[in-house]
């Protein structure tokens, strides 16, 4: 029977800060404004962090039965170790993406903005097609996509309006920051996984650029979010604050440039979690003050 270490393990909890980042961005932009809500940013923490898992195990279930998960390096696969049974990841997922959908329900009633349901289901829609369904766009390439657009510009600036009922430019600079550090996670992690991607046919955008190519978008992805900060200054010069992550991201970036592979990847994953959850911290104070 499966324990419940197992289960959290197979959530995947160092992609949790990528959840929590955004909403932290959004609510200090939404403070910028003069706007702010903490009801409505712990239901929109609550909604990012249940499609977070609910996209983990909806991964888990679709790579195990695809069998692309039999020999990888990282987390804990439920599915492809046998762990749990398909079904009962299948419905954790599901019940990860119910979670999340009644929270939104909860959130989209207290702002009022009740076309955002339908931004919601599309995001649910886009959790499970990931990696499920006929043509995953996961296994095309298009992961990164994704990512940017639900768990940057949507969660940002979907935090922001559900307390303050539009946006700003400062939003959008913090929605594409956030945008491109998850793409960061999802790009060191699929990095590591280019040899056993390979083998199954599984074409990430890591295994469509090749490895050296795919350590330069890396740092890419991690170091403009830091000049979009900077670019913040003008109207809100606490958006400095987030230079402090300088040192922390030349050594990420350092690592992957220098050829880190395989299970030295690892803690390069966990700090890029790390460095997106810092991020949101920091942009979010500076925005706020």
């Amino acid at each position: 029977m499966t324990t419940l270490a197992e289960w959290v393990e197979g959530a995947r909890p160092r992609t949790l800060p990528a959840a929590v980042a955004p909403v932290l961005v959004g609510t200090g932009a939404a403070a910028q404004l003069g706007l702010a809500s903490p009801v409505r940013a712990l239901l929109a923490a609550g909604v990012a962090l249940a499609l977070q898992v609910g996209v983990n195990y909806a991964n888990d279930y679709s790579d195990g039965i695809r069998g692309t998960d039999t020999d990888r390096v990282g987390p804990l696969r439920l599915t492809a170790s046998g762990t749990a049974p398909a079904a009962a990841v299948r419905r954790a997922a599901f019940a990860a993406f119910g979670v999340g959908a009644l929270l939104g329900l909860g959130l989209v009633g207290l702002s009022g903005q009740w076309w955002l349901l339908a931004v919601g289901a599309v995001a649910i829609i886009a959790a499970w097609s990931y990696t499920g369904g006929r043509s995953p766009y996961g296994y095309r390439g298009l992961g990164e996509v994704g990512v940017f657009v639900f768990f940057g510009l949507v969660a940002v600036l979907g935090t922001t309006y559900t307390q303050a009922g539009r946006v700003s430019w400062l939003a959008v600079a913090g929605a594409v920051g956030i945008g491109l550090l998850a793409c960061a996670l999802l790009m060191v992690n699929n990095l590591r996984d280019i040899p056993t991607d390979v083998l199954v046919g599984k074409r990430t955008l890591a295994v469509r650029l090749g490895e050296h190519r795919s350590r330069r978008v890396y740092a890419a992805f991690v170091v403009l979010p830091l000049l979009l900060a900077v670019a913040c200054a003008p109207v809100a010069p606490w958006a400095l604050l987030v230079l402090l992550l300088v040192v922390p991201a030349g050594l990420l970036v350092g690592t992957v440039l220098l050829g880190a592979r395989g299970v030295l990847l690892k803690p390069v994953l966990a700090g890029t979690g790390l460095l997106e959850l810092g991020y949101g911290i920091l942009l979010g104070v500076g925005l706020a003050m």
